[in-house]
């Protein structure tokens, strides 16, 4: 049953990306555009996205386990450190270059972008180099 909503929720995330057009980098690019044409319609679909999930995650705020059992697992920490700051921007500076995040370019992958795999390589290039920072290959 786990797998089945998992699938499902998957599903209509990236059905939603697509219609929201969060999919298109040409979209994405024209709303990261503050100083040209920025279209704003992609603000709208994040205080949706936002809207929708506020009632959910104040459910789960007071529960130990989620709808279908397991373990309910929500960030114990609130604070603002280097990492997430960092992290944040390495997040942006992508999106900016790209025009996609890593959920828009899941969805772009079987249409055969070229562009959204370069990026879910190099994304996934950037997870293996965390994964050895942060196992002591370096510093993180």
């Amino acid at each position: 049953m786990r797998a089945l909503s998992g699938f499902i929720a998957g599903l209509l995330f990236g059905a939603g990306l697509l219609l929201a057009g969060m999919a298109n980098p040409a979209k994405v690019l024209a709303f990261l555009d503050i100083a040209g044409q920025w279209d704003p319609s992609l603000a709208l679909v994040m205080i949706g996205a936002i809207a929708a999930a506020w009632l959910p995650m104040r459910w789960a705020r007071g529960h130990s386990t989620a709808l279908l059992g397991g373990p309910m697992q929500l960030p114990d920490r609130r604070d603002v450190d280097r990492r997430l700051v960092g992290g944040s921007l390495v997040f942006g500076i992508g999106w900016g270059l790209a025009g996609m995040c890593p959920g828009p370019a899941l969805v772009l992958l079987p249409a055969g972008y070229w562009q959204a795999w370069l990026f879910v390589a190099s994304m996934l290039g950037g997870m293996v180099v965390f994964q050895w920072l942060h196992k002591g290959g370096g510093t993180v």
